[in-house]
């Protein structure tokens, strides 16, 4: 999917029962579409037919999420990037395509862009700051907001 997705161009609305599976998903992105069904009172096939639908229509992802701390990378950071002298999304693009990186959103505000990172150590994430983020043209200016620790991370939003 494009680096920049913009909200909204999905005009399909999506319907309760698209809202019960999505929820149900998200809770457990194995759980059978069988006991889908049987909680929602709908058949496998339905089920199975709009978890489908949803996933070609770019709503809904299925994926394994890790613990990028359990997998031995200790830095993970977000930086305000500021852009200037090129094309905002070609600096967007080229940043997203950096392995050290995990999320790019062109903001508005202080920084042109947000970008999140995740770095084995304090060494590796100032290598990538001074050896790649800041060698992208057109960026200007960054600031570094390294974690200290995670607090929250949901992936159960859009749910009442």
């Amino acid at each position: 999917m494009d680096v920049v997705q913009q909200a909204g161009r999905d005009t399909e609305p999506i319907s309760e029962l698209d809202k019960g599976i999505i929820e149900r998903l998200q809770s457990d992105g194995r759980r059978p579409y069988t006991q889908i069904a049987s909680e929602l009172g709908v058949s496998e096939a339905a089920v199975r037919a709009r978890t489908n639908r949803l996933i070609e229509r770019g709503v809904l992802q299925i994926v394994g999420v890790t613990d990028p701390l359990k997998l031995g990378y200790d830095q993970m950071a977000l930086v305000g990037v500021r852009c200037q002298g090129v094309d905002l999304l070609t600096a967007a693009e080229a940043i997203a395509e950096l392995p050290e990186v995990i999320y790019v959103v062109v903001t508005a505000g202080a920084f042109d862009l947000l970008v999140e990172t995740v770095c084995r150590d304090n060494e590796a994430l100032l290598s990538f700051l001074v050896e790649k983020l800041r060698r992208v043209p057109g960026v200007a200016a960054t600031e570094t907001f390294v974690y200290l620790r995670i607090v929250k991370q949901s992936y159960h939003w859009g749910q009442p």
